[in-house]
């Protein structure tokens, strides 16, 4: 067996550490300080990245109003309105989805200042894992072609025609029954889908800012617990499945029920809270433009798609699902796809890859960032009780990706059948408070971005996804 070489072990590994200190976890931490001091040095930079994500919003009205004034200055001189160098940076740093590259891209910096470039590199090509970004944008880019939509809107037309078609019943049709497909076809496919509807079938009809923030946080919370019916849906429930031996009946009886109950009841709470609103909106005559109205790239009417057009691409999806842990495989087939997209052009509508691909550079970057934190967040996990643990886990998820806090979890030795359970508990619980706490996420922020002023405000989504969330604390703790 040859012998690793000593500059490209980064991170130390978890193993490599003394024992856990005697004194406690404080320090057991600053012995991993004094051990590795990077250590603290590449968390820092991982929190000034979040604290950047709460300030993007802040970006992105101080660009539009140094535009503003660049404008003013240009009309006063009798000169053609130009974009201001200024104002370009300051919108992109405004772009949340590009934070966590930004940010490692000065993280590989002081790696490289640190233990080389050799080091640097092999860590961000060999040792991290793209697998879950890569696999987000392919799915993501297939959920949200024409046929897809078309497909999942008329099914859920059904249930929200029961209701009179109103938004306010297409409201509760989506974001009851989105979150619990994503059990069937993936977390991210089925935001995608349910950020789509949302936006044609509610946001269109420009509710008010306080319910629009409801509903972002409804969403992402019923997406993160909704993918745990079954032990192949949800990133967090992917990490620990094989690990522990977790099957689609386990998930059933631990956490699925739970998760639907969770699911009723927060949309029942939002819709009792909001009903005056959500009942007025369906008096307010927006016209929505729906998949069989929409244009191809020639601008020509595109014709209602045939059946065997839509089976191919749920075939397609049905593959990436199931080879989602090899990327040779789905992204293979995702080639494939464009060409026979191409192919049936006259019933497809032109396919962004601009969104899909910035989610996944958001993804990359955080789980660079991600993989250098188990240093802290490993003993922070096999330091806590039960219910602690239940409690840390949701909390670290809000700043870190729910599916690094289950894997670290898996690297604890002679963890209790309780405490895997509390732990992938507390991480889909949190999975809706914050943008990076799950991997589904930032794809429905980069499909819903665009109705709300400026960009997404952080602390908006955190209030809004507040009361799920204490909703799903009583459902997994309490029930």
């Amino acid at each position: 067996m040859i012998a690793a070489d000593p500059a490209t072990v980064f991170p130390t590994p978890l193993s490599a550490y003394p024992t856990p200190a005697a004194d406690g976890l404080l320090a057991t931490l600053s012995e991993r300080i004094a051990h590795d001091p990077l250590n603290l040095v590449v968390t820092v930079v991982f929190l000034v990245a979040i604290v950047h994500t709460f300030m993007a919003a802040r970006f992105m009205a101080l660009a539009h109003a140094v535009q503003h004034r660049h404008d003013a200055r240009a009309r006063a001189r009798g000169a053609p309105e130009r974009p201001s160098v200024t104002a370009e940076m300051l919108h992109f740093l405004g772009e949340v989805e590009v934070v966590f590259g930004l940010w490692a891209v000065v993280l590989l910096a002081i790696i490289t200042a640190d233990l080389g470039w050799t080091t640097a590199k092999y860590y961000v090509n060999n040792t991290v894992n793209y697998t879950e970004p890569l696999f987000v944008v392919v799915i993501m880019a297939l959920a949200s072609t024409r046929p897809i939509v078309i497909t999942s809107e008329s099914a859920l037309k059904r249930v929200a025609d029961l209701r009179g078609g109103t938004p306010a019943a297409w409201w509760l049709t989506i974001l009851t029954l989105a979150p619990i497909l994503g059990s069937f076809v993936t977390e991210p496919a089925a935001m995608t889908i349910a950020a789509l509807l949302l936006g044609r079938q509610f946001y269109e009809f420009r509710p008010s800012t306080r319910l629009k923030y409801a509903t972002l946080g409804l969403l992402f919370s019923n997406v993160s617990i909704g993918g745990t019916l079954t032990h192949f849906a949800a990133p967090p429930v992917l990490m620990v499945a094989r690990a522990w031996d977790w099957g689609t009946p386990f998930m059933l009886q631990h956490f699925g029920w739970r998760a639907v109950l969770a699911i009723f009841v927060s949309n029942a709470t939002y819709f009792f809270i909001f009903r005056r609103e959500l009942t007025a909106l369906s008096r307010v005559a927006i016209p929505v433009v729906r998949p069989e109205e929409q244009i191809d790239e020639t601008g020509q009417p595109l014709v209602s798609v045939p059946p065997w057009i839509i089976v191919v691409h749920i075939l397609f999806m049905g593959w990436t699902v199931m080879n989602s842990h090899y990327p040779a495989l789905f992204l293979g087939g995702f080639l494939f796809f464009l060409g026979f997209a191409k192919a049936t052009a006259p019933y497809q509508a032109p396919i962004d890859l601009k969104a899909p691909l910035l989610v996944g550079f958001f993804l990359g970057g955080l789980v660079i960032h991600g993989g250098l934190q188990g240093w802290w967040i490993a003993p922070v996990l096999s330091s806590l009780s039960e219910l602690p643990l239940f409690f840390g886990s949701t909390m670290l998820t809000a700043v870190n990706d729910n599916a690094l806090i289950t894997y670290l979890a898996t690297l604890v030795p002679n963890l209790d059948e309780r405490l895997k359970v509390a732990i992938v508990e507390g991480a889909v619980t949190g999975g809706g408070l914050t943008v990076i706490a799950n991997a589904p996420n930032p794809a429905g922020q980069a499909l819903l971005n665009r109705y709300f002023e400026g960009a997404i405000a952080p602390l908006g989504l955190l209030a809004g996804a507040l009361i799920p969330t204490i909703i799903a604390v009583v459902a997994f703790r309490v029930i």
